[in-house]
């Protein structure tokens, strides 16, 4: 059985995509952050690395090629390149982050901040599903 075919019109499709980028600049910004913070406060991300993910190796070395890694990430994530794999990624490094923070949400009114993670959440899964929309300010407009 195949889908019925329907048309999209120029307007929804504009609208459509202005809403992805700003998605995916939202995103970034957040995932920027984050990152930056490898680079500036490393002592803080082993922190956080122990805390959240129980790594408690996580030397200023390492935390700047983590660094590194994530900001090529979200560099291309944030350009629209290779869509299916740097979306997914970020969509299951949001993740990650998102659910090591369970302790937190038993707390809530103690850790009201945490609960931001869930919205952005949804705004990767968005992306990710949507992915193909996405083509406003991107480097390949191709569907990925």
């Amino acid at each position: 059985m195949t889908e019925p075919e329907f048309t999209v019109s120029t307007t929804f499709k504009a609208s459509l995509a202005r809403s992805l980028l700003t998605l995916r600049l939202g995103v970034f910004i957040v995932m920027l952050m984050w990152t930056l913070d490898k680079f500036v406060n490393p002592v803080h991300a082993g922190k956080v690395f122990e805390a959240f993910y129980g790594i408690d190796w996580l030397t200023q070395n390492i935390s700047y090629v983590i660094g590194a890694a994530e900001l090529l990430l979200i560099l291309a994530f944030v350009t629209g390149l290779w869509r299916r794999w740097t979306y997914g990624a970020v969509l299951i490094l949001h993740g990650i982050s998102t659910l090591s923070s369970y302790k937190q949400y038993m707390a809530p009114f103690d850790n009201l901040l945490f609960f931001a993670a869930w919205p952005m959440l949804a705004a990767c899964l968005a992306l990710y599903w949507l992915r193909d929309w996405d083509n406003l300010c991107t480097l390949n407009t191709r569907g990925q």
